[in-house]
């Protein structure tokens, strides 16, 4: 499913101005997620940062031990309307 195609189909907008609607929601939630801000969907889910440390791992091919650097990374949380819409 393409998501733009279908929220226009579902809503009065155009394809241009519901593409314009989509990519600003994920340019509002990608900068708050920048700012380590949670973003709440209420029904949906929690978009959020955490940090995953820093640590050792092991090379598949040779099993050569290398170092991990630490990063920040995405979560995301169902909320109950999502989790009880896909059961």
């Amino acid at each position: 499913m393409e998501l733009i195609a279908a929220v226009a189909d579902k809503s009065d907008l155009s394809r241009a101005k519901t593409t314009e609607v989509v990519e600003s929601v994920f340019a509002a939630i990608e900068a708050a997620l920048k700012h380590k801000d949670e973003v709440r969907l209420v029904g949906f889910g929690t978009f959020s940062t955490a940090e995953r440390k820093a640590g050792m791992g092991r090379n598949p091919r040779t099993g050569e031990e290398m170092k991990i650097a630490a990063s920040t990374t995405v979560r995301f949380k169902p909320g109950k309307g999502l989790k009880d819409a896909v059961q």
